[in-house]
């Protein structure tokens, strides 16, 4: 990316755009191409695409202690870490130090946060799936929470314009439960992934496998100076050939092309002003992360995107006459109804035989498995509610299953040459439904270093969840023995907390009535209709599908009415 600019004489400007992760990207790319000024503030440090991917063309042996952190490294994010692989050293430059950044748990939370420009659209899974109307309407038909004020039909042209933009590819399967999309070419199999497609497909009915559907580049359409993927599966580095979808090297480039945007980094969003005469958000109230130095920037419009856990606490701290208890939040809603996906839980085994076979490249995918449960009919169960999806893959081993002194000189050089035997895995993805009691709050006697309140969260997985988990590695075991796989094993890590599936939502959720959610259908507060929240906080339901492309649709979708609306004179 070219130069960003910050223009200190200027104070106001059309919009304001709070993050520059998956949603923040969005709203400044929609937002400057139609015509406004927008100011876009990030809490965190500059970065520039392919420059400041420090670790992107490192070898394994080019790192300490084989990529390990070292206990010293770990005591600065003992939260971070307990993903197991986000603070390794070639990706912890990307996850926050847990010090200088504190949370409280009252239960167990894994929050896992990325302070720089381009957040958490450098470090992301790059799963891309819709919701359907399953998703959509599941909560009015189950008496569960409250209803979604839009439907996929309302969605699905958003969901296009998305993919077409930032490249997924995947293979169509006209299930109603995973609807279809705008796909470049699926990435392929491997044979062993190829034997249990074929094996689920004799044995099941409704089960499906077929490749992730990832926000990566095949195929040989041109996406605006990225490149496509090289199957380095490095990507948690950051991806010099932008080669899957990141904010740093799509959306904030395009935002910038038009002239109109100017990027503040270093900026800590704490609060939004609100003027009662007139009933609108008049701008936001900023800290400097490195001076500490206080600003005020004034727009006609406001995105909050800086995330499910910080959006909402921004709209927490912005009291006032009006809004005692934080702006927006008549209903009492804001910061309740975390959700997250359950995962850890599923079943590995071993496979005898295509020992002939390998594969090229490292492929930054793997297989997935769409939701087969309480679809109707014989899929439905009385013991949860909702459903689950499964991740996986099947890889060889290599040498070091010959370290065992089984072996020395010749028919040790033989046998480090060979692969060793494949092995494949399952994992579970479940929805976790919106309980009002799970919740964050504010803690103001635990400030930090800019004098802000701490997040408190009071968060669990429940008797739903802990019922569909016991499903989610049965049914695992299940597939895996049906394709004739050996070792067959299921396992279910039960200290696995909300958060862990970094896919934090539900905390200033859509709703037909203010009286019970916080934001209307266009993502707009019901109460302050010039403040716009498009990241995961919005979300009323949660799938158990990976929420990212569904946040990028709501943003665009969200970004052009305020346009609109703008244009119009109505904000």
């Amino acid at each position: 990316m070219s130069k960003f600019y910050y223009n200190e004489e200027q104070d106001f400007y059309d919009a304001i755009v709070v993050g520059t992760g998956i949603s923040g990207g969005w709203a400044a790319k929609e937002l400057c191409e139609n015509g406004l000024k927008t100011l876009v503030l990030e809490r965190g440090k500059m970065v520039t695409h392919i420059k400041d991917y420090e670790t992107a063309h490192k070898d394994p042996w080019d790192f300490p202690n084989g990529g390990q952190p070292t206990q010293e490294e770990l005591a600065k994010q003992p939260k971070q870490s307990r993903t197991g692989y986000t603070t390794k050293s070639a990706s912890s430059m990307w996850f926050v130090n847990d010090l200088e950044h504190p949370y409280n748990e009252t239960k167990r939370f894994d929050w896992m946060r990325g302070y720089h420009v381009g957040g958490r659209s450098l470090q992301w899974g790059r799963q891309s799936y819709r919701l359907s109307d399953i998703d959509f309407t599941a909560n009015k038909r189950e008496g569960i929470a409250v209803d979604w004020p839009i439907r996929y039909k309302d969605i699905a042209p958003w969901y296009d314009k998305v993919e077409e933009y930032i490249g997924v590819s995947g293979e169509n399967l006209g299930l109603e439960q995973l609807p279809d999309g705008k796909f470049l070419p699926k990435m392929d199999l491997n044979c062993v992934e190829e034997h249990l497609k074929e094996k689920v497909a004799e044995n099941f009915d409704g089960r499906v496998v077929t490749a992730g559907r990832v926000a990566h580049i095949t195929g040989n359409k041109e996406f605006d100076g990225r490149t496509k993927c090289q199957f380095r599966n490095r990507c948690i580095r950051g991806c010099p050939f932008g080669a899957y979808f990141s904010s740093l090297s799509s959306t904030l480039p395009a935002a910038e092309r038009t002239g109109n945007m100017t990027l503040r980094p270093d900026s800590i969003v704490h609060e939004v002003i609100y003027d009662p005469k007139t009933k609108r958000a008049t701008g936001v109230r900023v800290i400097d992360r490195l001076t500490k130095e206080k600003f005020e920037f004034k727009a006609k419009v406001i995105f909050l995107c800086a995330s499910a856990i910080a959006s909402t606490s921004i709209l927490m701290q912005s009291k006032s006459e009006t809004f005692p208890n934080g702006m927006g939040n008549t209903s009492d809603q804001l910061g309740r109804n975390i959700m997250d996906h359950h995962l850890k839980v599923g079943a590995r085994a071993k496979v005898d035989g295509f020992t002939d076979k390998y594969y090229k490249g490292r492929r930054p995918n793997g297989i997935y498995i769409p939701r087969f449960k309480n679809l109707g009919r014989d899929s439905n169960t009385k013991s949860y509610k909702r459903g689950f999806g499964y991740q996986g893959s099947a890889s060889r081993g290599n040498w070091e299953d010959s370290i065992a002194e089984l072996s020395h000189g010749k028919n040790l050089k033989d046998a480090i040459l060979k692969p060793g035997g494949w092995t494949i895995g399952i994992g579970g993805f479940g929805e976790v439904l919106p309980y009002e009691d799970n919740r964050f709050t504010l803690d103001y006697d635990k400030k930090d270093q800019w004098g802000l309140p701490t997040v408190t969260f009071d968060a669990e997985l429940k008797e739903n969840e802990r019922n569909m988990r016991k499903d989610m590695q049965e049914s695992a075991i299940e597939m895996l023995t049906k394709a004739g796989f050996k070792d067959v094993e299921g396992y279910d890590d039960t200290s696995a907390a909300l958060g862990l599936g970094i896919h934090e939502m539900g905390t200033a959720r859509m709703g037909r009535n203010r009286k019970t959610s916080v934001l209307n259908g266009n993502n707009q507060l019901h109460d302050v209709s010039n403040v716009y929240v498009t990241d995961g906080s919005f979300m009323t339901s949660s799938s158990c599908v990976n929420p990212s492309l569904t946040y990028m649709a709501f943003t665009a979708r969200a970004a052009n009415h305020a346009a609109e609306q703008f244009k119009k004179g109505k904000l």
